[in-house]
């Protein structure tokens, strides 16, 4: 009874959804509170359902419950039960099934920190989200669910897809999950304040923490995501631009602009309607993520395979959800935005480099854009087959992104509404030379000087010397009396967050500027006791033998790593073959280091003592996912800062000045 009760349980979780799109919107409009209360226990009781669905598919795939098509489709008896569990979504209908699953979670989290809010507010911002639930609840209702019965039951399941029997792959889809559905939460925030008719500083002080979570999350997903391919296939690299990888690196880029322009907006009442359009977009990028994912139109590692029902079904949810939440901008934007002069400011002051930081990375959002899009664009009109590779993308988002990452050093220096160039060339001086004789020298230190090494290396101090510059000033401009200590304790979390998440940029930067300019690599034939040298590394071929996992049989190698005659290592690379697809598969060995990291693949076997074999020398990898982390960290301290976690009883009477003045639009 396990599908039948799955089933049962999301037909009512989809009523419990129309309940909550429906109920409260109307509520708000009519003032009724008791309609508006319905939303708070629609969103807890949806949570419920979908959680107990949740649990009865993970149960059928831990007892092997083949009588489900899904189940028989995405695990095998032999399976781990780690990864029996992580099947649970390592397949189309589950990982559908996780993100409705997250989605509720977020609906219960805004239910439960947001008591303190508006009713009106909280009524139209989880009626939005139960109008989003509905139509991912009918995708999967109609053309994606995940208990459907084959009967009669095979004996056992296809397997799991070797490349996601891995723990990257565990961790990764739930972690970009949160950050895709969490911008949600930012796109319902911003549909209920055009509702209202108040796009004001409260408005965004709301919405501010929910969108910097998400955004952390799906910077870790990202992140997980490209260690992941790092490490499992075998290739060495750490992005590829791939299209399911472009499909997540899109609204991350569209997300940090919305995080920023919501600053301004909370502070000086600026970017409004710029900001409600990001957060459209952020979540309007997130659903062409899935729709390229599960539509069938492209090819990847990172892809599900689908029927053309699906792609059609999620092509018309996106059209539907863009479309509305894009002409409910265009009929209420000109009527809430900005008026007075509370909002202005000078061409050169924090806000203009914020606004020109937020266009730099819409541009390059566009560039990502349009080399994932064009491609599958001509194949579907008949014109042409053609692949769009890092070639494309070094060439065209690089120059995009440096201009950007050097107004993020900026930025934070200079003054709210008004600076002076000349005050911000004296408060910067020390940043500029520091930067520039550090990517002059370092160069040489590590073999050889090559120019977009020193200009990426430049980027990446040149952020890090201004958040030590940032955080000078405030020591420096401490109050009398007040020691720097003082100071410094009294410092907001937020602020602590964006220095951190700066440097954490700035180490990023470091790291795939340090590897694209010296890293190193061998394809090579060796047979048992050759050696091979890299990078003053020498790597002796011991033995191979054969090896027998759970579901696989393996090719073992041993090499021993020495350099200058010590030993630096003993890595063990290998040649999987899956018994049930058939499946031949490569498992790297690496040495990971601060500065550096050893990488062996092991490739075909040519005669009996003979193989390929592949040698990486991969300097300073580790920094770009260290960098990625603390940017989270980052994000996470800002999103808990003090101003966010006190109740916020009501809105002060300064965050509704500017909305004030002019004309109010009647709240829909």
């Amino acid at each position: 009874m396990i599908a039948e009760l799955g089933q049962f349980l999301l037909v009512a979780a989809f009523v419990l959804a129309l309940t909550q799109g429906i109920l409260p919107l109307a509520g708000a409009v009519r003032g009724d509170a008791v309609w508006m209360s319905v939303a708070r226990p629609a969103a807890v009781g949806q949570f419920a359902f979908i959680a107990v669905a949740f649990g009865f598919l993970t149960y059928a795939f831990i007892t092997n419950d083949f009588s489900i098509q899904y189940v028989a489709s995405n695990s095998n008896t032999a399976l781990p039960l780690r990864y029996r569990i992580a099947a649970v979504w390592g397949g189309h209908e589950g990982a559908l099934l996780l993100w409705v699953l997250v989605l509720t979670f977020w609906m219960v989290a805004v239910s439960v920190f947001s008591r303190s809010l508006p009713e009106e507010m909280v009524a139209r911002v989880l009626g939005v989200m139960g109008l989003v639930s509905v139509g991912f609840l009918a995708f999967m209702l109609f053309t994606s669910n995940p208990f459907d019965r084959l009967l009669p039951a095979p004996p056992d399941g296809r397997d799991l897809n070797p490349l996601l029997q891995d723990l990257g792959m565990v961790l990764h889809p739930p972690m970009l999950y949160m950050g895709y559905v969490g911008f949600s939460v930012a796109f319902a925030f911003a549909m209920a304040a055009l509702m209202s008719g108040r796009l004001d500083a409260a408005w965004a002080r709301w919405s501010r923490p929910w969108t910097t979570v998400a955004w952390v999350f799906l910077t870790l997903g990202n992140a997980l995501g490209s260690w992941w391919a790092y490490y499992e296939l075998g290739w060495g690299g750490w992005w590829f631009w791939d299209p399911v990888e472009n499909s997540s690196f899109m609204p991350w880029l569209v997300g940090t602009a919305l995080i920023h322009s919501l600053a301004v907006t909370d502070k000086r009442g600026a970017f409004r309607n710029w900001t409600v359009l990001l957060a459209i977009l952020a979540f309007a990028l997130s659903l062409l993520g899935t729709f390229l994912v599960r539509s069938g139109v492209l090819t990847s590692v990172h892809a599900f395979a689908s029927d053309p029902r699906r792609g059609i079904f999620i092509l018309a949810l996106l059209v539907i959800i863009v479309g509305s939440s894009l002409t409910l901008f265009a009929w209420r934007a000109s009527r809430v935005g900005t008026s007075g002069t509370s909002g202005r400011f000078e061409p050169v002051s924090r806000e203009s480099m914020l606004l020109a930081n937020n266009v730099l990375l819409m541009v390059a959002t566009g560039t990502v854009m349009l080399g994932t899009l064009y491609p599958l664009a001509l194949d579907a009109l008949g014109l042409a087959k053609i692949t769009v590779g890092p070639p494309y993308f070094d060439a065209v988002f690089v120059p995009v992104i440096a201009p950007a990452l050097f107004l993020m050093g900026i930025g934070p220096i200079a003054r709210w509404k008004k600076a002076s160039l000349p005050d911000l060339a004296v408060r910067l001086r020390w940043a500029l030379g520091v930067s520039l004789v550090l990517a002059l020298l370092l160069p040489f230190t590590l073999g050889r000087w090559d120019p977009m090494v020193s200009f990426g290396l430049a980027l990446a101090v040149f952020i890090a010397a201004t958040s030590a510059v940032s955080l000078w000033e405030r020591v420096r401009h401490a109050t009398t009396g007040a020691s720097a200590w003082t100071r410094l304790a009294g410092t907001s979390r937020a602020f602590y967050g964006m220095l951190i998440a700066h440097v954490g940029v700035a180490i990023l930067v470091a790291g795939i500027t340090l590897v694209k300019g010296y890293e190193a690599e061998k394809d090579v034939r060796m047979g048992l006791g050759d050696t091979v040298e890299l990078a003053g590394h020498t790597f002796l071929l011991r033995n191979v033998s054969d090896v027998a996992g759970p579901n696989y049989i393996a090719a073992r190698a041993t090499l021993e790593v020495t350099r200058k005659g010590a030993r630096v290592a003993t890595l063990h690379p290998e040649k999987r073959r899956y018994r049930t697809q058939e499946k031949p598969m490569t498992e790297a060995a690496i040495d990971p280091g601060f500065a550096r990291d050893l990488y062996v693949t092991l490739g075909d076997q040519l005669n009996a003592t003979t193989w390929l074999v592949r040698v990486l020398y991969k300097p300073f990898v580790g920094w770009i996912w260290g960098g990625a982390l603390l940017m989270a960290l980052g994000g996470l301290l800002a999103a808990a800062d003090r101003r966010y976690r006190i109740a916020a009883r009501a809105p002060r009477e300064a965050d509704y000045a500017v909305a004030a003045r002019g004309p109010q639009p009647t709240p829909v």
